[in-house]
This record gives C-alpha cells, sequence and structure tokens, in this order.
C-alpha cells in the first residue's frame, strides 16, 4: 500500500507565517525599546517631507500617464480636473473643496465628452 501526502499547504502556510512576523516585528519596531530612539537632526527634517513625497510618487502617474506612457494629447479630462482643482486649493486652501472641484471637471468630460 502505497500513501501519498499532500504537502501543497506548506509553502502557503510557511509564507503566511514568515509575512506575519515580519508585519508584528516590523510594526514593534518603535514599541520595543525603553526609551525613544534619538533621531539625527537631518532625517527629522527629511521625515518632514515623507508624506508629500509619497503623495506625489502615487498621484503623479495617474495625472500624467495613460496604460503605462505619458499623455500624448491635451484632450484628456485629467488634465483641466487638476489645473482647477488646483486654482481651487490655492484660492481657498481647502481639501474638500479641492476634491469636488476636481471632480466636477473630470466627470463630465470623461463621461459626458469621452475625454
Amino acid at each position: 500500500m502505497n500513501v501519498t501526502l499532500d504537502w501543497s499547504w506548506v509553502e502557503p502556510a510557511v509564507a503566511i507565517a514568515g509575512l506575519a512576523a515580519i508585519t508584528v516585528i516590523s510594526r514593534a519596531f518603535f514599541m520595543i525599546p525603553q526609551r525613544e530612539l534619538p533621531l539625527p537632526d537631518w532625517l527629522k527634517r527629511g521625515l518632514k517631507y515623507a508624506p508629500l513625497a509619497a503623495l506625489t510618487a502615487v498621484i503623479a502617474p495617474e495625472i500624467l500617464m495613460a496604460h503605462g506612457e505619458l499623455i500624448g494629447t491635451f484632450r484628456d479630462a485629467r488634465i483641466p480636473a487638476v489645473l482647477c482643482a488646483t486654482a481651487y486649493y490655492f484660492w481657498r486652501r481647502g481639501i474638500l473643496g479641492t476634491i469636488v472641484v476636481g471632480m466636477a471637471v473630470y466627470l463630465p468630460l470623461h463621461i459626458g465628452w469621452g475625454w
């Protein structure tokens, strides 16, 4: 009698356990020390710009690229939407209004005119 065991579950289980361990360690890293870790001044200054850099890295490709290539025409609904939203932000300094204005320009151009 030849019995074969199905070990196909081992690799996904090890991967899940490893990813869980890495997640717990990396998130708990700042809570492990008893006292605050000193950071150099240059690192503190640099960390102030990290959220802006991350947001730019996410948003810029969505605005400037389509299908993995730069936008080749000005007849794209994202360009006027970004320009109007940016103008509103510098006028009123409100995030919610910026989003509303951007979408109010983008949706009619994209859905209505097919830009």
